[in-house]
């Protein structure tokens, strides 16, 4: 999905999720410190509160008339044990070496709830790991809970009982206080994700504007017209790098379509130079034949001079006719008039082109008299002559030969097609049919359907065929009616 997003996008998107993550980190990282706090909070306190609970039971033991022994533990704490719970506001119970309950400082009524015996983990423990002192963590009511059970000793420093003092984890106030925390920042971290959506907009409008410019121009970029460079102001190292392969690009397009065109041209006039050379030889052969077999035949005193002399030049005649036909015919094709644009009837245009043809099996079909365009009166003219010739010359063979010329009005476009039941074009042939010197026929010069194309094309218009042999052809011409 992200390979599809563009280069903005991506950059915007990488800005955003580079926040979003790092707000989720620090808050992660909150969250963590805040927990570790709490645990190093209530383990110091804990371990103050043992030492402290600790100092006033040596006191307490320095202080007593009665031998200190395990025995005597419940003597001395008898009324002591409650004085220390006062004084250090906590409860704890003292247990003989073999973990039986000697004394707690609860309340007589509370008593029952205090276990009469140690586990024996915490017993074995403290007797075989060589340790003073044994930590238990449980949760209970979903609080942590923690116990620390520790050696009391006589004033010889021997072991004569074990001091259980339970410790609660509250942590009301640390968890009210994360959340007024977090919360703040929230606070900051949402005011910083619309700076940055703001910032990622613009800073990503700003690193591809460069990129749009050169995109555009190169979408623009052909070789049949002048490409314009790319000028920007302060870019980047990277961009003006891009900027300064384009317009070397550019320059070497220009330099390859100038020589494009050079040789296009010269391939042109070369090919043009042939076909005029060739259709010129054409009648040129018969003509010399013509004068040669003349001049051996000729004889002054022959009675039919006259009607052979009339026939020599009605022969030459036709043979200067052609050429000045191929003369007519390359210079129309290579000088094209300039397009004088003018709005006129097309229904009325083609019927009157379609008058300087005699043969009655033309016809001319509209269903509406006037369909208004902007069009040149000469050239359309002569698309629909050529087109009607072509139609002409495709149809001498025929029993009943048909020309069908058609106009009629589709959409914003004028419609007009020329059919014929002539013989028809192979399908070797239809990919050339527009080529300028192409020709199918034994006669002309091929360059009656590249001109009518040219035209057609020049008015933003489209010209199509379909033929198929034996049966005939159909060509279709749309004429847009207004000039874009």
């Amino acid at each position: 999905m992200l390979r599809k997003l563009s280069l903005r996008s991506r950059i915007f998107v990488a800005m955003i999720t580079l926040v979003v993550l790092a707000s989720v980190l620090i808050a992660g990282v909150t969250i963590y410190q805040y927990k570790e706090q709490g645990n190093d909070y209530h383990t110091e306190r804990l371990e103050r509160k043992e030492e402290q609970l600790l100092k006033s039971i040596n006191y307490t033991l320095r202080e007593t008339t009665y031998p200190v022994t395990t025995e005597n533990l419940h003597l001395i704490f008898s009324e002591e044990i409650y004085k220390i719970a006062n004084i250090q506001n906590v409860n704890f119970s003292i247990y003989d070496l073999e973990g039986n309950l000697v004394k707690n400082s609860r309340p007589s009524f509370e008593s029952n709830i205090i276990a009469a015996c140690l586990d024996a983990e915490v017993l074995n423990f403290l007797r075989e790991s060589g340790e003073t002192r044994f930590v238990e963590e449980k949760r209970a009511a979903g609080d942590n809970y923690q116990s620390t059970y520790t050696y009391i000793y006589d004033l010889k420093f021997k072991p004569i009982g074990i001091l259980h003092l339970p410790y609660f984890e509250d942590n009301t106030f640390n968890n009210m206080e994360l959340r007024e925390f977090l919360f703040r920042l929230g606070m900051v971290y949402l005011l910083m994700l619309i700076i940055a959506i703001i910032l990622a907009y613009f800073i990503s409008k700003y690193i591809t504007r460069s990129l749009q410019t050169i995109s555009d121009k190169m979408n623009r970029t052909n070789l049949t017209r002048e490409n314009e460079k790319i000028y920007l102001e302060s870019p980047g190292e990277e961009i003006g790098k891009l900027v300064d392969s384009y317009n070397r690009m550019i320059d070497e397009l220009e330099e390859s379509a100038v020589k494009l065109a050079k040789s296009e041209r010269e391939q042109a006039w070369r090919e043009m130079a042939k076909q005029v050379a060739h259709e010129i030889k054409n009648p040129l052969t018969p003509l010399r034949l013509t004068v040669q077999s003349f001049e051996r035949k000729f004889d002054p005193n022959d009675p039919d001079i006259h009607k052979k002399v009339k026939e020599f030049s009605k022969t030459l005649i036709q043979q200067i006719d052609t050429m000045s036909n191929i003369a007519t015919a390359f210079s129309s094709f290579a000088d094209m008039p300039a397009q004088q644009n003018e709005t006129l009837n097309v229904v009325k245009v083609v019927r009157l082109a379609l008058e300087i043809f005699t043969e009655d099996y033309i016809h001319f079909i509209s269903d509406e008299e006037e369909i208004i365009a902007k069009l040149d009166r000469t050239q359309l003219i002569r698309v629909i002559t050529n087109l009607v010739k072509n139609a002409i010359q495709a149809v001498p063979n025929v029993d009943s030969p048909r020309i069908l010329v058609t106009v009629a009005s589709d959409g914003p476009e004028v419609k007009i097609s020329v059919a014929d039941n002539g013989v028809g074009i192979s399908d070797e042939f239809k990919h050339r049919i527009f080529e300028p010197k192409f020709t199918t026929k034994s006669s002309g010069t091929g360059l009656g359907l590249g001109m009518v194309k040219n035209i057609v094309e020049n008015y933003g218009g489209t010209i199509t065929f379909t033929s198929k042999v034996g049966k005939g052809t159909v060509f279709c011409i749309k004429f847009p009616k207004e000039l874009k």
